[in-house]
């Protein structure tokens, strides 16, 4: 079964930078689509950054486009989230989620796949 375990969550200042990581298991990694969510408390789950990580497309909402970078090393398994300039309002759990048929969408419903989250706190 599919198992996706995320990290690189933590404590940072606005304008800082993370690095999230979701190493996947399970499936066949480099032909899936895969994306990072994240949730606030009190808010639905919001679609962050998509890619395929065979053909290496990718989608941002736009409150991250320019500031985060989604990629993959399939070598290693591995989903990235660079996050530059980061802002209180990117305070939020984030998820790793995986569909091999999900299509280039921000939309959670499209993801049957789903890592147990990391928490990602930015401060003013």
């Amino acid at each position: 079964r599919v198992q996706l375990v995320e990290s690189g969550g933590g404590s940072v200042q606005a304008g800082g930078s993370l690095t999230l990581s979701c190493v996947g298991s399970g499936y066949t990694f480099s032909s899936y689509y895969m994306g990072w969510f994240r949730q606030a408390p009190g808010k639905g789950r919001e679609g962050v950054a998509i890619i395929h990580t065979r053909y290496g497309g990718t989608v941002y909402a736009a409150s991250v486009k320019g500031r985060f970078t989604v990629s993959r090393d399939n070598a290693k398994n591995t989903l990235f989230l660079r996050m530059n300039s980061l802002k209180p309002e990117d305070t939020a759990m984030y998820y790793c989620a995986a569909d091999p048929e999900a299509g280039y969408s921000l939309l959670a419903s499209r993801f049957g796949s789903w890592g147990q989250g990391t928490q990602v706190t930015v401060s003013s």
